[in-house]
């Protein structure tokens, strides 16, 4: 039985809207995501590096549990059962009030999983600084906060580049999974446009394009922000020394 290919399908409404819909979602959800576990992820990767036991201790911990948790698996516990768990006015408030919470639990879930990662991004940068920096820097009086803002941070975060490159990329691909909590991204977009055409090639092939068309232009942005910030012959010295 031959497949009837039908382009025509992907430009014409509703779904050509579908499309463009599960695009903006897609994009909205990965961005807020990735704002919130950058700047989650720096702090507790900062946490794991400094002298301070206790708060290594608790960086270890956030980034153990929720690394090797998968993330369906807190998708779903997000949205089925931590409303549960709550005191009964505050489960009811996030399940009832909420604006938008099947989105804004897919940005909580996806923010707080790939801030994980990013953590241990951030922790390596630190740790692979040159300790010769931070013994200069101790030799010429600095506090503690000083050698993290001054030595450690811009070295740190400019070796992380490409790692972070990574990790942002993979926000836009796990935010497909938001579709199992009822969040119409782009992935859903397709199954739905496959449900009501029966045009599935169709449907998943223009979600690829989107996805590459996306994952270029971060690529792209990225390369050029690692360019800017690379730091002459310091990566160079970290990757003879292993």
């Amino acid at each position: 039985m031959s497949y009837n290919w039908n382009w025509g399908v992907l430009v014409s409404e509703p779904y050509l809207g579908w499309l463009i819909s599960g695009t903006q979602w897609t994009l909205a959800i990965a961005c807020l995501a990735w704002i919130m576990a950058f700047t989650l992820g720096s702090l507790i990767g900062i946490a794991r590096t400094t002298p301070i036991g206790p708060l290594r201790w608790l960086g270890t911990a956030y980034v153990e549990l929720f690394r090797n948790i998968p993330l369906l698996v807190q998708m779903f516990l997000w949205f089925f059962v931590f409303p549960e768990v709550l005191p009964r006015d505050w489960g009811r408030w996030v399940k009832r009030d909420l604006p938008m919470p099947e989105f804004t639990t897919a940005v909580l879930c996806l923010g707080f999983y790939t801030a994980s990662r990013v953590a241990e991004q951030v922790r390596s940068g630190l740790n692979a600084v040159p300790k010769g920096l931070l013994a200069a820097g101790q030799a010429g009086g600095l506090t503690l906060p000083q050698i993290y803002r001054y030595i450690l941070l811009p070295l740190g975060f400019r070796i992380i580049v490409p790692s972070l490159t990574s990790d942002f990329l993979a926000v836009f691909k796990n935010s497909s999974l938001a579709l199992t909590i009822g969040v119409m991204e782009l992935t859903a977009q397709s199954r739905q446009i496959e449900n009501y055409t029966f045009q599935g090639f169709e449907a998943f092939t223009a979600a690829t394009v989107i996805y590459c068309v996306i994952t270029a232009i971060v690529v792209v942005i990225m390369t050029r922000v690692e360019a800017r910030l690379r730091v002459p012959g310091l990566l160079g010295r970290q990757q003879g020394a292993l």
